[in-house]
C-alpha cells in the first residue's frame, strides 16, 4: 500500500503545474528581452480624456532624479500663481530641475488669443533650449498637446524642431489631450488615458494631492 505522505495532492500538482507554467513563460521572456539592446530618446506621448497625463510623466521625472539625471520641464497652461503640489516638490532638487510655469491659466481665464499665443511661444522658446542643452537628459513639455490643439503654435514648426534638433539621447515626453494625428505618428510611445470614472461629475472639486 502507497505511503498516503508520498502520493502528490492537488495542492502539489497545482504548485508543480504553476511552476512548469512559469519556467516556460521566463523562457520566451528571456528570449525576446535578448533582442532587445538597443538605446535611444524618446518621443513620449500622454494624451486621452482620462486623468494622469502629467501624473505619469513626472513618475518618469522622478525617476531621473532617483538616478541623479538633470531634468527640463515647461508647463504651457499652468500659472505661476498656482501653488501645485508638483512644482513645491521639484523646487526641492535645484541642482537636478530645471522649473518653467509658462502659462496663463485655462484659456477661459484668460479670454485673450493673442496673450495665449504669446505664453505658448515664450514657452516653446524655453522648451527648446532646453531640449538642445546636453545638461538634460529628459525634457517634460506639460500640456503642450493642449497649445497645438488650439493653434498656439505651428504644428509643423513643433514637429520639424523634434525631428531634426532634438538630440539622439534627449528624452521628450508630451501631454495633453487631444494629440494630433502628426504628432501620434512620430512618436515612439503613445500612451492614451481612457475615462472612465470621474468624481467631477458627481460634484465633487478638485483637490490637493490629487488634481494640484
Amino acid at each position: 500500500m502507497n505511503d498516503p505522505s508520498t502520493v502528490p495532492n492537488d495542492h502539489d500538482a497545482e504548485n508543480a503545474r504553476h511552476k512548469e507554467k512559469a519556467q516556460k513563460h521566463k523562457a520566451a521572456r528571456d528570449k525576446i528581452m535578448a533582442t532587445k539592446t538597443g538605446e535611444k530618446g524618446l518621443l513620449i506621448v500622454h494624451t486621452g480624456a482620462g486623468k494622469g497625463k502629467t501624473s505619469a510623466a513626472l513618475g518618469m521625472v522622478f525617476r531621473h532624479i532617483g538616478y541623479g539625471f538633470p531634468v527640463g520641464i515647461v508647463q504651457f497652461t499652468k500659472s505661476p500663481e498656482w501653488n501645485t503640489g508638483e512644482a513645491q516638490l521639484l523646487r526641492t532638487f535645484p541642482d537636478l530641475v530645471t522649473l518653467h510655469i509658462m502659462g496663463e491659466g485655462f484659456t477661459w481665464l484668460t479670454q485673450d488669443r493673442e496673450r495665449d499665443i504669446a505664453a505658448a511661444s515664450a514657452g516653446w522658446e524655453r522648451a527648446k533650449e532646453m531640449i538642445r542643452d546636453d545638461r538634460h537628459r529628459l525634457v517634460l513639455l506639460d500640456e503642450l498637446n493642449i497649445v497645438l490643439r488650439y493653434d498656439y503654435l505651428d504644428l509643423e514648426s513643433v514637429l520639424k524642431f523634434l525631428r531634426d534638433e532634438k538630440p539622439a539621447d534627449k528624452h521628450v515626453v508630451i501631454t495633453g489631450r487631444n494629440a494630433k494625428p502628426a504628432l501620434i505618428e512620430m512618436a515612439d510611445l503613445v500612451t492614451e488615458m481612457t475615462l472612465v470614472k470621474h468624481p467631477f461629475r458627481a460634484g465633487i472639486k478638485g483637490q490637493k494631492g490629487i488634481e494640484f
